[in-house]
């Protein structure tokens, strides 16, 4: 029988996929530079076999297949049912992507087949990090390269933080989605499961889903605010007109961009 904190963490989890994918192609846009920028400093080669771990509804697999070939292999994994069936139909048609619904903190693979392993935004929620960054060691080949892009501070993050100041909810921001925000725990947890070679860049975008009613729509389901409304649903009558206000204020209504503050972190498999 599972816990009451268990049960809770599976039923966020189910909102989370749930407001996702009814947003999946708004948040590929507004996602897709930091996620680029990412896969930049992975380099994956043509003929490499790739990890995409959280691949969610698949905006990434495509980018990947394109980088690796017809003779590579992409394998996008989430543990989300309704995001990985949107990723299959997505991908159907491109035989070098295969899906996987699974923990990729326990995901089960040969040892050593893995050329590269990426990820955006998809490796700050795990039960255990160091189980899942071990496990991540396992798969790769010595000398083999890991890259990712995850949140800094949620201060630094207008992308976050504006949308939750207008709705005057700053007391109820989570801290899960910037347990990653500090690069010497980062740095300690990827020492200590196998990675050498460890680097940080700091990286800013202004990135953008589209008009005030897109922006507005992304920000209730996805985010930190989104993470707010899902909790409280009665909240979104009460924050929406003021979120939709305070955006309309600062920016031009058919295209809103709002800062991203994210480190892109990289590291290679040790070779002992």
């Amino acid at each position: 029988m599972c816990s009451s904190s268990s049960s809770q963490h599976d039923l966020a989890s189910t909102r989370h996929a749930a407001s996702l994918a009814s947003v999946y192609r708004l948040v590929d846009r507004q996602l897709s530079p930091l996620g680029l920028r990412a896969m930049n400093v992975l380099d994956p080669r043509r003929g490499d076999t790739v990890l995409d771990v959280g691949c969610g509804a698949g905006g990434t697999l495509h980018q990947l297949s394109e980088r690796i070939g017809p003779k590579g292999r992409v394998i996008g994994v989430d543990i989300a049912p309704a995001l990985v069936s949107i990723a299959e139909e997505r991908c159907k048609d491109d035989p070098s992507i295969e899906l996987i619904r699974a923990d990729a903190q326990t995901l089960a693979m040969q040892t050593g087949c893995l050329d590269r392993i990426y990820s955006r935004f998809g490796v700050m929620g795990f039960a255990n990090p160091t189980a899942a960054f071990g496990n991540f060691r396992r798969l790769l080949r010595p000398g083999a390269r890991l890259a990712f892009c995850c949140w800094r501070t949620f201060e630094e993050n207008e992308l976050d933080y504006f949308p939750v100041k207008a709705a005057g909810r700053i007391h109820d921001v989570r801290e899960t989605p910037f347990s990653f925000s500090d690069p010497s725990a980062v740095r300690f947890l990827l020492e200590n499961t196998g990675f050498t070679q460890i680097a940080f860049e700091a990286f800013d975008a202004n990135v953008s889903c589209g008009d005030l009613n897109a922006t507005v729509e992304v920000l209730l389901s996805v985010g930190a605010l989104g993470q707010i409304v899902r909790e409280k649903t009665a909240h979104r009558s009460e924050v929406e007109p003021l979120l939709r206000e305070a955006l309309a204020a600062r920016s031009d209504t058919a295209h809103v961009e709002l800062k991203a503050a994210v480190w892109i972190v990289s590291a290679h498999a040790d070779r002992s």
